[in-house]
Formats: C-alpha cells, sequence, structure tokens
C-alpha cells in the first residue's frame, strides 16, 4: 500500500509540472452514511500530512487502520503537497476510510484546476 501511494503521488508530483495556471487549494467534505470527512489541500511544494482518522479497529478489512494514515501521509510527502484529512463524524471505520478518500479526490480535483488568471498561485511567484 505504501509503495503504491508514493509512485501515485510521484506521478502526481510530475504530473502538475511547473504548477501554474491551477487554483491550488482544494477543500472538500464528504459523507458516507453516518461518516463525514473533511479533507485540504495546498499544492505547495512543502510536503506535509496531518491524517486524523479517528480509527475504532486495528484492521479494516485486510489493511490495517494505521497503514491506511501512512499511505495518505506517503501520498502527500511523494506529491509534495500540504495535505489535511479529518474524520468529523462516523462509527463505521470502513466508512470513515471511505469518505476521507472520496474527500481528498475531490479536494485534489478543486486544487488543480486549470485556472486562467492564476499563473503561479504563489506571493513568491513560484512553486517549486
Amino acid at each position: 500500500a505504501e509503495d503504491c501511494a508514493l509512485a501515485l503521488g510521484e506521478a502526481f508530483d510530475k504530473a502538475l509540472g511547473a504548477r501554474a495556471g491551477i487554483a491550488r487549494f482544494g477543500v472538500h467534505v464528504a459523507p458516507l452514511d453516518e461518516a463525514l470527512s473533511r479533507a485540504v489541500v495546498d499544492i505547495s511544494s512543502r510536503p506535509h500530512a496531518e491524517i486524523h482518522l479517528g480509527f475504532k479497529r486495528e484492521m479494516v478489512g485486510g489493511l490495517s487502520t494505521e497503514m491506511l494514515v501512512h499511505v495518505l501521509q506517503s501520498f502527500a510527502q511523494a506529491a509534495r503537497i500540504t495535505l489535511h484529512v479529518d474524520v468529523l463524524r462516523g462509527e463505521n471505520d470502513h466508512h470513515r476510510a471511505e469518505c476521507s478518500f472520496k474527500a481528498l479526490a475531490v479536494a485534489l480535483r478543486t486544487a488543480v484546476a486549470r485556472d486562467a488568471g492564476a499563473g503561479v498561485p504563489s506571493t513568491k511567484g513560484v512553486l517549486a
């Protein structure tokens, strides 16, 4: 799982190139039944992850819950993004995990959306 996250993160970083002309920031809140997660993304070139999923069990299916947290951290590191993912509520750990990944997907889509007026979305003029 970690190797997949690292490979996806590296591919994401490479695909972004100069990171110019994108929105840069993305936020999404996603529900799944009783669970609700928020993901916040900054395509910053400063890798950092704050992941708080609050799992109650050690495993979701055949995967350890601590590995799910590590997957998100590894993706953020390799993609060179700042990432915050928080489960706001939920009892079922499978639902907590799934809505977290869904929130991340939509937040990433928002952050990389084309913004013709953005140029390089940084006061420093560079996101490298």
